[in-house]
């Protein structure tokens, strides 16, 4: 289970297995979120992601809208807007007609308000208990945004780390949306498109774009983790300035988890230099669903290839990578 949860354990797959099998990577090489293609002199971006989310539907979403959004925020923090979708269901036999017609409707809406069209797509059925309703993959294709370069190999010591809004919030959701622990709280899943907030900083940053993640499986630490990894610097994060809702925090505190390490489905990670640090961020707040986007950190040479995060107290630690799988199937 460990391998699916996005952290050291999923990195250490795809190194060792998938990437040079497939694609004759070298172990090292920086891994994003969609792949750039030149096709007849056009550039294309395209992604591809599964979704087995326990239970179907949550507070603020379900399986089908994060079907869309997931990947349309993929193609978005690679620096692309998602054109078309194509989508495959596997299906658990005996599944309820209306709990799958939610979820086609779920798509359908999610699908309008990003402004994507769905193209395509193909069912499979399994036996009962072979999965856990429903199974969602789905792929995507974009083009890339005018004036938009997201590569690792950019980052430079002095870039700002920003951060769109409050994280943990879709993680905790989950899992307390099972019903398996005595714990309430008032939170929902944050679940959405970022594309119009990439889009704003774009407009208001673009040359000072070095790169962007929506920290999902693994949270903001595996994401760092992986940034820190491909540039070779240091990423500095301030505790004090990390957005955090009660809530989470609580909850985290409660089970030993770290907000650091819970996904996120409606959030995204901006590197930029320092020059456009300011305009970026004020674009970020500026834009619907932004409101609550910090500043939280920024490159340094040291610690090369580390998460370093300085707590409010004055205290510093090494955030690493998610290691085993703390919350299975929540995206």
């Amino acid at each position: 289970m460990a391998h699916g949860a996005g952290g050291k354990a999923s990195r250490r797959l795809i190194e060792g297995l998938f990437s040079p099998l497939l694609f004759g990577g070298a172990a090292e090489a920086p891994l994003g979120d969609s792949a750039f293609l030149d096709l007849n002199g056009g550039r294309v971006a395209i992604t591809t992601d599964s979704f087995v989310v326990r239970p179907l539907r949550f507070p603020g979403g379900s399986i089908g809208e994060l079907a869309v959004n997931g990947t349309v925020n993929d193609l978005a923090v690679s620096g692309a807007q998602a054109e078309a979708l194509v989508c495959t269901y596997v299906l658990e036999a005996g599944l309820p007609t209306e709990v799958l017609a939610a979820e086609v409707r779920a798509m359908a809406d999610a699908a309008r308000r990003a402004g994507v069209r769905i193209v395509g797509g193909d069912t499979k059925v399994v036996e009962h208990g072979k999965a856990d309703g429903i199974y969602i993959t789905t792929t995507g294709v974009g083009r890339p945004l005018h004036g938009v370069n997201v590569d690792p190999a950019s980052v430079r010591a002095g870039d700002k780390v920003l951060l769109s809004g409050p994280i943990g919030d879709h993680g905790i959701t989950i899992l307390l949306a099972r019903g398996e622990l005595d714990l309430e709280a008032d939170l929902r899943s944050d679940t959405r498109s970022v594309l119009p907030l990439v889009e704003a900083v774009a407009r208001a940053a673009a040359p000072g774009i070095r790169w962007m993640r929506d920290p999902t499986r693994g949270g903001v630490a595996t994401s760092l983790n992986e940034l820190a990894r491909d540039c070779g610097l240091g990423v500095v994060l301030f505790d004090e300035h990390l957005p955090v809702r009660e809530q989470v925090r609580g909850a985290c505190e409660l089970l030993g988890l770290d907000p650091l390490h819970i996904a996120n489905e409606g959030q995204f990670l901006v590197v930029v230099a320092p020059e456009y640090a300011d305009a970026a961020l004020n674009a970020l707040r500026l834009a619907p669903g932004g409101e609550e986007a910090q500043a939280v950190g920024e490159i340094r040479k040291e610690p090369a290839g580390a998460v370093l995060e300085v707590t409010r107290y004055g205290g510093s630690r090494i955030v690493d990578m998610l290691v085993g799988d703390p919350l299975p199937r929540i995206c």
